[in-house]
């Protein structure tokens, strides 16, 4: 009997959409693309981040907002795959969808930059980091979560496989994912350029698809297709690398000239050298200046939270350095014939310190490691502790908890000293930070004091001895000329709480506006943020125009 027309179309659709019998190889090829794919996406899950974090920073917002993208394209993949394969179970979609995808990360390389700049000037700052994150990796992420569903379908060919055709298949993505994520975190960022490692991402996903073309998917003017689009991606990644290698090639003929760029697990670093004198930036925010001609610091922190160790204590023989800097602070209390030792979480800075910065290693005790495991197990005394940890514009808050700071009680002798050095801001309804960071202090020691010159740095010094005048009067003579006013002010400049008077107090402070930070709940980068955001758009809009000029 003839079919009706409702069962001819049912027939069509059935026959259509009925995977086709696969070879073992092209069985294996597509286990083989799950994982590639699946390393794919945990790679730009975190190299995404770490392109924007020059720009933008590496606050949770942009942590939450990169996840977020993440998940949500991964879900939207997963969706689109399915219906995909439900049309067509022909393999050649899914390796075009992969072949775009490689294309838009390889467009990401070029416009991150432009993108991000412009991100910016949204407010709320949240707002601009998802913005940012959704813009240049959405799409891509998408494209490649439609491998899992396509290729369930694809390889189940019996309902009785179905189990164990996607346990496989999952397990293998994950293993690729657990790859990705070893790979980018040990290999790719600590020794590559971000935009080499975004472009070798993207050839990789390239070749994946040739081959399937080459091998198992040529028709009648797919190979000229392939080509056309393969040489449109791989000359987007070049330009996009190229540009990159332009901007930090040293310059000439323009007002700075890069003496080094390079990679880190914590963050990019840069040294430029402007007018005379050297800046170290990690992330383009300046961590640090110097005078290259007189070996001198021209940053006010590094003078006083030396300076202030030496004010309030009037034996200075053992010093702990939480953060290296580029080795300034610590080279300032070994020259005073103190036994140093340092802890600093990269160590990549430290062929920086002694390259450019005349940093002499030999003179202190350095470990590479983080701070707060080092206290935990420190079983030394010290006279003073210099904290000056920073991750991009802020400090970790796990070195700024009340924990934390019971820590480097213990391990202070008595009589000893905690010098600080932060961003706090004591404004009306912009002190959460400041107000908090007094709060906590006061918490663990009966003696705090802040000074500051009315500018970015505040610093804080915490005793379990009375604060209330100098042991010693500060020596200015190896300070910088250029900074020794600045100086003064920071020693005279005082910040005390509202019930405080007295002729040299700069500011006032309400501990009430803030509260005690602990390891369970620090709320910092959330109350914080238009503070945060106004130091990372500041600064990285002013190298900007650095790199313009």
């Amino acid at each position: 009997l003839p079919l009706c027309g409702c069962s001819r179309k049912t027939a069509r659709v059935k026959k259509h959409t009925t995977p086709p019998e696969l070879s073992p190889a092209l069985r294996r090829y597509f286990y083989f693309t799950a994982a590639i794919t699946g390393a794919a996406i945990m790679i730009v899950e975190i190299l995404g981040a770490k392109m924007l974090s020059p720009f933008i920073g590496t606050s949770h917002f942009v942590w939450t907002a990169q996840i977020a993208v993440t998940l949500i394209a991964l879900a939207v993949g997963y969706y689109a795959g399915g219906l995909l394969v439900d049309q067509s179970p022909r393999p050649s979609r899914l390796y075009w969808a992969i072949f775009f995808a490689a294309m838009y990360l390889s467009l990401t390389i070029v416009v991150c930059e432009p993108v991000a700049y412009w991100c910016l000037n949204l407010k709320p700052f949240a707002l601009g980091s998802l913005v940012a994150s959704m813009f240049l990796f959405f799409v891509p992420l998408a494209l490649l979560a439609m491998v899992g569903p396509f290729f369930v379908r694809v390889l189940t060919s019996v309902l009785a496989n179905v189990g164990g055709n996607v346990g496989r298949l999952t397990a293998i993505s994950t293993l690729g994912s657990f790859a990705g994520t070893v790979l980018i975190g040990y290999v790719l960022v600590p020794f590559l350029p971000n935009s080499w490692t975004m472009y070798i991402t993207a050839l990789v996903l390239m070749l994946i698809c040739i081959i399937y073309f080459g091998v198992w998917g040529r028709s009648r003017g797919v190979v000229g297709q392939v080509v056309t689009a393969l040489v449109m991606g791989v000359s987007v990644g070049a330009l996009g690398v190229y540009a990159s290698g332009i901007r930090h090639r040293a310059g000439h003929g323009k007002a700075y000239e890069e003496k080094f760029y390079g990679n880190s697990n914590f963050g990019m670093l840069q040294v430029l050298d402007i007018g005379g004198v050297r800046y170290y930036l990690n992330d383009y925010l300046t961590q640090n200046t110097y005078d290259p001609a007189q070996k001198k610091s021209m940053a006010l922190f590094t003078y006083m939270l030396h300076g202030l160790a030496r004010v309030y204590t009037t034996k200075i023989e053992d010093v702990l350095c939480i953060g290296l800097g580029i080795g300034i602070v610590p080279m300032q209390f070994a020259r005073d014939g103190a036994r140093v030792d340092v802890v600093e979480i990269n160590p990549a800075v430290l062929p920086l310190a002694q390259q450019f910065f005349d940093f002499e290693p030999s003179k202190i005790n350095l470990t590479i490691g983080d701070g707060r495991p080092f206290l935990n197990r420190c079983t030394k005394q010290y006279d003073a502790v210099a904290l000056d940890a920073f991750l991009g514009e802020s400090s970790p808050s796990h070195l700024m908890s009340r924990e934390a700071f019971t820590e480097m009680r213990r391990v202070l002798k008595p009589g000893g000293v905690l010098t600080i050095n932060a961003f706090a801001s004591f404004d009306p309804g912009a002190d959460f930070f400041g107000a908090s960071l007094y709060r906590t202090l006061t918490n663990v020691f009966p003696h705090v004091r802040v000074h500051s010159a009315g500018g970015g740095n505040t610093f804080f010094v915490a005793s379990d001895q009375p604060l209330t005048k100098f042991a010693r009067e500060p020596d200015l003579t190896a300070v910088h000329r250029a900074k020794a006013n600045e100086v003064q002010m920071a020693y005279a400049g005082l910040i005390e709480p509202e019930d405080a008077s007295g002729s040299t107090l700069l500011s006032t402070l309400n501990p009430n506006n803030g509260r005690v930070l602990t390891d369970d709940f620090n709320p910092v980068e959330f109350f914080d943020v238009k503070n945060r955001e106004r130091i990372r758009r500041s600064l990285a809009m002013s190298m900007k125009e650095t790199q313009q000029h």
